[in-house]
């Protein structure tokens, strides 16, 4: 009696757990099926697209650096005529409208000169004065003008001329450009994901980046001018390319 009710109640327990493993196996079959769905369905892909918008224009600052090198058998020598005409240059440039706020000393310095023999031997000959002055300016029509005029003055040495934009406008193109370059990026993305058979849904994230300026005259060009032209020496700023770029991966599904 006991061995039939034993065997019974284990028939019973074995049907319920079949009955529970089934239903526990339909269930998770059910459950994983309809995670895939959303997988598939309801969670964007990404597509990284870049874009880009430029714009020409003229810099409104300029940087000029000119200076003075005098040679002679004394440093003090050396630096009294370096000295005298340095002067006589910066006397002469206020006078043609350049502000002593936008000058300032780039560099300085005196230095021994040698001749050396062929054994080796370096005899003392004399000294070199060098002394550099950089005007910043916004000024850009009146660099021509200085330039001459520092030459007629004394200066000897036209070391730089630098045509930039300001801070300030660079700014200020450089917000104009966003909207555009983040347009040109949304383009690109469009035309990928159509051709995937796929939409734009949003976007993840945007990175602005830093905008890049590129000039269309070297500035070597510059330095050769003032050395070699007659009576005024033409400076032409020309023009930069500013260009503003953005990297932005989107959102994409079906």
């Amino acid at each position: 009696m006991y061995k039939i009710l034993n065997t019974a109640l284990i028939l019973i327990i074995t049907t319920i757990v079949c009955l529970s493993l089934n239903i526990s196996s339909h269930a998770q079959s059910s459950q994983g099926n309809h995670t895939m769905i959303i997988t598939n369905h309801d969670i964007n892909g990404t597509l990284s697209t870049s874009g880009q918008a430029m714009i020409k224009m003229k810099p409104d600052k300029v940087t000029l650096s000119l200076g003075v090198e005098t040679t002679n058998k004394t440093a003090d020598a050396a630096l009294e005529s370096n000295s005298n005409l340095m002067n006589k240059t910066l006397l002469a440039l206020k006078k043609v409208g350049v502000n002593e706020s936008e000058i300032n000393t780039g560099s300085f310095d005196i230095s021994p000169n040698y001749n050396y023999t062929q054994s080796g031997r370096g005899d003392l000959i004399g000294f070199t004065a060098r002394n550099s002055i950089v005007i910043e300016s916004f000024n850009n029509n009146a660099t021509s003008n200085w330039i001459d005029t520092a030459i007629a003055s004394g200066a000897n040495n036209i070391n730089s001329i630098d045509f930039t934009i300001s801070n300030g406008r660079l700014e200020q193109v450089k917000n104009s450009l966003i909207k555009p370059a983040i347009e040109n990026a949304r383009e690109k993305a469009n035309i990928a994901a159509s051709a995937l058979g796929l939409k734009i849904n949003g976007i993840k994230s945007i990175k602005i980046l830093e905008p890049a300026t590129s000039s269309s005259l070297p500035q070597q060009e510059f330095a050769a001018k003032t050395l070699t032209s007659k009576p005024s020496t033409p400076i032409i700023p020309g023009e930069q390319t500013i260009s503003q770029g953005v990297d932005i991966i989107f959102l994409v599904g079906k």
